[in-house]
């Protein structure tokens, strides 16, 4: 009588480990940077009501970057110290760069928002900067700005 196979062989169950053990391997890192992505995607959005009120203030102020290069000037509060995922944002005095830090659960990444003042419009541009920050984490192209 011929006996007829049942289960799986031991090597058919490592072929199987192996694989799964291999996408595991590639899937957990592509999968922390999108949650950090996600994560400094809610800090931009964050930092969208200071990138208007600057552009409005720059707009009635005919472009005069140090009429619109402080909390005080624009009327804003900015979001206190460890906030979410935000360490600190900050507008620079001179240029109304907003700086937005991350804590540790998004890297301690950098991103500078710099308006661009032109006749008809204000362009924000972002720079990435830290230690291991790149568009993979904070979602900016640091060598195109945006």
């Amino acid at each position: 009588m011929k006996r007829v196979q049942q289960g799986f062989t031991l090597i058919e169950l490592m072929i199987v480990v192996a694989i799964i053990g291999i996408l595991a391997a590639i899937a957990v890192p592509q999968y922390q940077n999108y949650v950090t992505k996600a994560r400094w995607a809610d800090l931009n959005t964050a930092t969208a009501p200071f990138k208007q009120a600057i552009s409005q203030c720059l707009q009635e102020n005919n472009g005069t970057v140090a009429s619109c290069d402080s909390a005080a000037e624009l009327n804003v509060t900015l979001p206190a110290n460890n906030t979410g995922n935000m360490a600190s944002m900050t507008i620079t005095a001179d240029t109304a760069a907003i700086v937005a830090t991350g804590n540790a659960t998004v890297g301690n990444c950098v991103v500078t928002w710099t308006p661009t003042v032109s006749a008809s419009r204000v362009a924000w541009a972002g720079v990435t900067s830290g230690a291991n920050c790149s568009k993979a984490q904070t979602g900016i192209d640091a060598a195109a700005g945006t």
